[in-house]
């Protein structure tokens, strides 16, 4: 459980307890019912990481876009609805090379646009000589990225590095060594599924 769900819960909660004393019970019960949301929505499980030259899903959700950037560059897209896991983790061990946050829009992050134009903070891991860029991306509810981590450090493989809050996008950009393995229409789940493989080590 991220520890802001019990707050957001616990604020919710304690308003429907003082709506229930002014006025009538029944009346808390929307408050009631958005704390017991939060506790779902705030949910961290222990997710079992796959070994290997491998890159693992960054986030849980659906694969939007499986997309050739350039002859060396392919995007994977996934959109995390608001039933989804939202804690985001690292798809390669490594060094965290770059962050940069950029204001944008926040249009519905399903859309192709979004992976251009919304609200986003972008990660840089090098190792193992390879080198993969992903994007937490505000949706149009989500409003609040969360990024615990910073430039140097080392972070192995299905890390948790931070979320984004109620419904978002995770693009993870990948060079010409690595094999993707997913197709649009999949679901994924953050830390478990693989993205993307790469040869043996030396081939």
């Amino acid at each position: 459980m991220v520890v802001d769900g019990i707050y957001y819960a616990l604020a919710l909660s304690a308003g429907g307890a003082l709506v229930a004393w002014l006025s009538r019970p029944w009346f808390s019960a929307p408050l009631f019912i958005m704390a017991l949301f939060c506790l779902y929505f705030f949910r961290d499980p222990e997710r079992g990481i796959p070994s290997g030259r491998v890159a693992v899903s960054p986030a849980d959700g659906k694969v939007v876009a499986v997309k050739s950037e350039s002859p060396t560059l392919t995007r994977v897209s996934i959109f995390l609805n608001i039933f989804d896991v939202h804690v985001n983790r690292t798809p390669i061990s490594g060094k965290i090379t770059d962050v940069k946050y950029h204001k944008g829009e926040f249009l519905v992050a399903s859309k192709e646009e979004a992976s251009a134009q919304n609200e986003q903070n972008t990660i840089t891991v090098e190792g193992d000589g390879t080198r993969v860029r992903f994007k937490q991306i505000a949706g149009l509810i989500a409003r609040r990225i969360v990024f615990n981590k910073k430039v140097g450090d080392t972070v192995a493989t299905g890390e948790r590095i931070g979320m984004i809050k109620f419904g978002s996008r995770m693009d993870v950009e990948f060079g010409p060594e690595w094999e993707i393995v997913v197709k649009p229409g999949m679901h994924v789940a953050a830390g478990s599924s693989i993205l993307a493989r790469r040869g043996p080590a030396g081939s």
